[in-house]
């Protein structure tokens, strides 16, 4: 079976046609000395434009500036090359693994400030506003390289639609949980001051002054675990219907621009609306790679144990609304969009081709007539 690299039904990267000889001249000539500067207004119409050269100056100003780009950038284009990773699938996972840190560099440090100002810098709706806008730059940064999953729940949700391979999504999820982890340990270390103000010294999880909440979810005092897991197959399943909706281009076509602008804002309008239950995780990325962070950094065993070990609702209950998610969509809208040209097209040779076969099946060979 085969699987088009880089699938993801929502954001797609345009590459932008390769530069002009005459763009690339004029480029190296403005950042050339005054003499190349001199030379290139006396030439100018035949440089930048491509035109005939008056005279035989304008092939030596060419070969000059070339040179003398070359001479200066050579060095750290050499040492990029020599950087470059050509093996797609490694490519991917740290597109993957940066997109998440970005996510919950921004997410868990609007936690974290909110929290350790004790509101005075910030409330609940800058924590929403904080993951919504990491969740878009976290798309932008990795969307022309891996599609931006960012969530082991949507990679899930793309390989059951026959969107992803399969063989990739340990890989995947791996490095969205690393990603995690590094942006929590990122945060962790920028705050560590203002935590060790805010709780008088005590890494705790639970109690007035209670940090281990800036880095992963906990839940409210009275929702039960029942309870937990229904909020986060209900607001899982939301996100994945709407980003399915977001990259359905026979239901709504959208600029490619705007496409992880909306990703963001459906997330805040989740936060908005279903977050006070258990701090809407609706990713095992999200939560679990925190998580293990503060388990690591000094919080210990209890960030496994509260909430009535509350720690694998987020890893299990989002995984399962997404597919509830995935499923809503598919049966309720996307299976019902009239074929597309191509669609019919490869349908009637897929006909014509069993006619065929079907009544090649009552011709014995040498005859022409059927038996």
């Amino acid at each position: 079976m085969s699987h088009k690299v880089n699938y993801s039904p929502l954001f797609r990267a345009h590459t932008p046609p390769p530069p002009q000889l005459c763009h690339k001249v004029c480029d190296v000539a403005c950042s050339s000395s005054m003499k190349g500067q001199t030379l290139l207004s006396q030439a100018h119409g035949a440089v930048s434009c491509g035109s005939d050269p008056p005279d035989d100056s304008v092939p030596a100003l060419r070969a000059h500036l070339w040179t003398d780009g070359a001479e200066e950038t050579s060095g750290m284009e050499r040492l990029l090359r020599k950087c470059r990773i050509r093996n797609q699938l490694v490519r991917e996972c740290m597109a993957e693994c940066l997109g998440v840190y970005v996510l919950i560099l921004f997410g868990c440090g609007s936690v974290a400030q909110v929290t350790t100002s004790q509101d005075k810098k910030g409330q609940y709706l800058s924590i929403n506003l904080g993951f919504a806008l990491g969740v878009t730059f976290g798309v932008f940064v990795s969307r022309g390289v891996s599609g931006a999953h960012l969530n082991p729940a949507v990679s899930l949700s793309l390989c059951v639609l026959g969107r992803h391979p399969w063989l990739k999504l340990p890989f995947y999820i791996f490095f969205q949980v690393l990603g995690a982890f590094l942006a929590a340990a990122t945060v962790g270390l920028q705050y560590y001051d203002a935590i060790r103000t805010y709780s008088g010294g005590e890494l705790t999880v639970s109690g007035p002054t209670a940090t281990a909440g800036i880095f992963s979810t906990y839940p409210a005092d009275y929702l039960s675990v029942w309870g937990g897991v229904v909020d986060q197959v209900i607001g899982t399943a939301a996100l994945l219907l709407c980003v399915l909706a977001l990259g359905d281009q026979r239901n709504s076509s959208l600029p490619d621009g705007l496409q992880p602008v909306l990703v963001g804002g459906v997330v805040l309008v989740i936060g908005i609306s279903m977050g006070s239950n258990s701090g809407y995780a609706l990713n095992p990325a999200r939560d679990f790679g925190p998580r293990l962070f503060t388990f690591v950094a000094g919080w210990g065993e209890d960030v496994f144990r509260a909430g009535g070990g509350w720690w694998w609702i987020p890893i299990v209950a989002p995984c399962v609304g997404a597919l509830l998610g995935t499923l809503i969509y598919e049966l309720m809208i996307e299976v019902h969009h009239p074929p597309t040209p191509s669609e019919l097209q490869t349908s009637c040779q897929e006909a014509t081709e069993g006619k065929t076969g079907l009544e090649l099946e009552g011709v014995e060979p040498g005859c022409e007539k059927a038996t």
